[in-house]
């Protein structure tokens, strides 16, 4: 279960000589140690896109390597040693030991710039070879001139043409025995995969009949119903008592904003008879199959999410978690798991993404609850893989997320053959 990214074929040929090394961190936390001080902001920026955290040094650290390196340079991290490099050939040697030490530092960046002639390379190589062999901590090289680089590598020490593809190491190396890590906690479920494919032999259900399926796993749905009259639909608005949207249910239009099909915050008695009038209509026009119309509480959330799961059949059920709402194929910040998936690993999967800062709650927001939208996504995982086949794809957006719990408010399931 340790899944490499399919879409970054070199991403194990990248990381091969960190693995070659054996080298397990235990988090993320970086430090950065450069002769330039350009190249350690450039790198605390690059490490910041990458997820990667620039590790907090302690005073005692500091203090330390004041001892070692002159008055002007920079003990916080990134440590600037600065062009005294030129003068004094052991400061990396110096200063990546201290380093070492500190409780906070994970993974260890050497960001060589530049040293042309005065250089001590070869000091350089040697004092880094002895930090990767003794340290048990991971370090890269990112040596821009390959003058430079091939004594790093002709010394064994993993180096990189620039930062950028030795953060992108250290990335895919930490993600990676997170992974393993969790897995090792949470051994997954192995089951056989069925040998029936859906081969494109599909149905789309209708709204009301994606509904009812979720509803049935026990998942929670939308107060709504499915009215066959203009009086059930006024019925259904009185007895829900509170604004409504009426939306048009047929299995053969899956996809009703587009055709006028959509009508929210109906919240009296002729806009509901109008809305059930004007959709049977439109879909008699479209000669559509009309199961009536879908009467549903108007909900509001803190945060539109979407919950969507597929049947692949390699793989079985895939579920997906991530950001919803009407720009959900533009902004794509999204996760995938193989199901099922505990709710704490959908935790880990939604902490992945861009969003989830705000779903801690931010500028006076209440956090979302998490236990409930994680457990919503963890079942429809779970009613995918245990259909086995049955359900092809279960697309949820938006799941409406909010301080008191989740709740699916538009839903689209599709089957095979007759399920």
């Amino acid at each position: 279960h340790g899944i490499w990214r399919a879409d970054d074929a070199h991403a194990l040929a990248r990381c091969a000589p960190l693995y070659l090394r054996g080298w397990q961190p235990s988090g993320r936390r970086l430090v950065v140690v450069s002769n330039s001080g350009a190249s350690c902001v450039m790198a605390a920026d690059a490490a910041d896109t990458l997820g990667l955290s620039i590790a907090p040094l302690s005073d005692a650290t500091q203090a330390a390597l004041a001892e070692r390196l002159p008055g002007f340079a920079a003990t916080a991290n990134p440590v600037d040693v600065t062009a005294a490099l030129l003068t004094n050939s052991a400061l990396f040697g110096d200063v990546l030991p201290v380093v070492a030490e500190d409780p906070s530092a994970d993974l260890f960046l050497l960001d060589i710039p530049v040293a042309g002639m005065g250089y001590d390379v070869p000091r350089f190589a040697r004092d880094a070879a002895h930090f990767a062999d003794n340290a048990g901590k991971p370090i890269a090289v990112a040596a821009w001139q390959e003058s430079v680089a091939s004594v790093f590598r002709a010394a064994g020490v993993p180096t990189f043409q620039n930062a950028a593809d030795a953060l992108a190491a250290f990335q895919q190396l930490t993600g990676h025995q997170a992974l393993l890590r969790t897995v090792a906690q949470e051994p997954p479920t192995v089951t056989a995969l069925p040998s029936r494919a859906h081969d494109g032999n599909t149905r789309t259900l209708s709204e009301a009949a994606s509904l009812a399926r979720l509803a049935d796993a026990g998942i929670s749905v939308v107060e709504h119903a499915l009215c066959r009259t203009a009086d059930e639909a006024v019925a259904a608005w009185r007895g829900i008592g509170a604004p409504v949207a009426v939306k048009a249910s047929s299995p053969q239009v899956p996809h009703k904003s587009e055709h006028g099909l959509v009508m929210l915050h109906c919240n009296d008695e002729q806009t509901i008879r109008q809305a059930f009038d004007a959709q049977t209509r439109t879909l008699s026009g479209m000669q559509a199959e009309c199961e009536g119309v879908i009467v549903a509480r108007m909900t509001r959330g803190q945060r539109e999410l979407m919950v969507g799961a597929h049947w692949d059949p390699t793989f079985g059920a895939v579920l997906l978690v991530g950001d919803g709402g009407k720009y959900v194929e533009v902004l794509r910040d999204t996760a995938l798991l193989l199901a099922p998936a505990s709710p704490a690993a959908v935790g880990r999967a939604l902490a992945s993404l861009r969003i989830a800062p705000l779903l801690s709650g931010v500028r006076g927001d209440k956090p979302i609850d998490m236990e409930a939208l994680c457990r919503l996504a963890a079942d429809v995982g779970r009613m995918v893989h245990d259909a086995r086949g049955a359900i092809a794809s279960v697309d949820l957006n938006p799941v409406m997320a909010g301080p008191d719990g989740a709740v699916v408010v538009d839903a689209l399931i599709e089957v095979t053959g007759q399920s």
